[in-house]
């Protein structure tokens, strides 16, 4: 784990199943150190679990030589959190899922991982690319989050 200067985190984490919960736990534990309220850490641990599991499946493959970072930032009453993945990117968002067909097991679950993302993160930008490789950039505001549909 590295602190930078001006108090942001970056955690560098092994391409295996377990290590999402290190990413959980240390995004929780920065949300607290800077008061992000409890219900918004717990979307917070909601959006970095997701998003760390995508990066380990979808971005590097299952590889177990790849590596997903983590950057946690604390700026202007946000948290800003950064999954860097090794792969290329998404090349298209799958569309919002129909949570009846899910329920009713009619249709295969897929994109429900970026559908939470969407739901609970103020903020999502996908599609980023870095010298790393992908980014999901995400923001959780300190503030109760308000239901905003045009996120979809």
């Amino acid at each position: 784990m590295h602190t930078n200067n001006d108090g942001s985190v970056e955690i560098i984490l092994a391409n295996q199943l377990g290590f999402e919960k290190v990413a959980v736990a240390c995004s929780a534990s920065f949300a607290q150190l800077f008061g992000l309220p409890q219900n918004r850490i717990e979307d917070l641990k909601t959006v970095v679990g997701e998003a760390f599991s995508n990066a380990m499946q979808h971005g590097n493959k299952g590889r177990s030589d790849a590596k997903v970072k983590i950057s946690l930032q604390c700026k202007d009453d946000a948290v800003i959190v950064r999954v860097i993945d090794e792969g290329g990117g998404i090349k298209t968002v799958p569309p919002v899922p129909v949570i009846d067909e899910i329920i009713e097991q009619k249709k295969l679950i897929t994109g429900f991982g970026l559908f939470l993302i969407r739901r609970l993160a103020d903020e999502v930008e996908f599609k980023e690319m870095t010298d790393s490789g992908h980014m999901v950039k995400m923001t959780i505001n300190m503030k109760e989050q308000v239901e905003n549909a045009e996120q979809e």
